[in-house]
């Protein structure tokens, strides 16, 4: 989606950037915004970026190896029952399982715990000093909420890259369904600024934002749509508004 962005966001540069589903940071990192809201239900991705805002160096040992995964899991696992998914341990081994389970995942089951299997990789390029970042995102603001939730501003860019249209959406404890894509769709047409949705392009999806106003772009996303390793490209819609 990088590029199709960067051509929207020159003329938008200067206002604060807001994405009520910021993911793997991608967007911000690439669009490099001097303001930006940055929220995910994902506590725990949310947490990971704190720590790199404070110039995080992991000094635990990391091994792409079966056993040692499953130990991590556990431990990990073990920090949020304990109430200590905030800590700097639990960013390390957020890293670490995202790096080494199946496929990529990030999935939680409804207790709240990480519940990826261990990957099949040969070889794992971990790494372990993140102060690179720190010059990047120390002025953007991080938070954890429902996206209804979030504090507005009238000059705010909004980004929205929710869940997609599929059958797996649980990418954290809180589900999301159709019927908060309804409400994020919703929430988006009501914004009176620039809005800009992508999200894979469904027959519902698509009928959804024509009915709402917004303006249609069809592309051929470069993300993948199966967690069974089917790696089937998804067409994916970009839906614009206030631009």
């Amino acid at each position: 989606m990088l590029p199709h962005l960067r051509l929207i966001w020159q003329e938008h540069k200067h206002r604060r950037l807001v994405e009520p589903f910021c993911g793997g940071l991608a967007i911000a990192i690439g669009l490099v915004p001097d303001r930006a809201l940055l929220n995910d239900i994902n506590i725990h991705a949310i947490n990971f970026y704190r720590w790199l805002q404070k110039g995080m160096v992991i000094s635990q040992k990391t091994y792409n190896e079966e056993a040692f995964y499953y130990r991590s899991r556990e431990l990990f696992n073990n920090l949020i029952v304990s109430g200590k998914e905030k800590s700097q341990e639990a960013a390390a081994l957020f890293y670490y399982l995202n790096r080494t389970g199946y496929n990529g995942l990030c999935r939680f089951n409804r207790q709240g715990h990480f519940n990826v299997p261990f990957g099949r990789y040969k070889t794992i390029n971990y790494v372990d000093n993140f102060l690179s970042y720190k010059r990047i995102i120390e002025g953007w603001q991080f938070v954890s909420q429902d996206f209804e939730t979030i504090k507005l501003e009238t000059n705010d860019f909004i980004y929205a890259d929710p869940p997609y249209d599929v059958q797996f959406t649980q990418y954290a404890k809180e589900d999301f369904r159709w019927q908060d894509q309804v409400r994020l769709a919703q929430w988006l047409m009501r914004y009176p600024g620039p809005v800009v949705l992508s999200n894979q392009a469904t027959p519902r999806i698509v009928a959804l934002y024509q009915e709402l106003g917004f303006q249609l772009q069809f592309l051929d996303a470069p993300r993948m749509i199966s967690c069974t390793g089917n790696r089937t490209k998804a067409r994916e819609v970009l839906a614009v508004k206030g631009i």
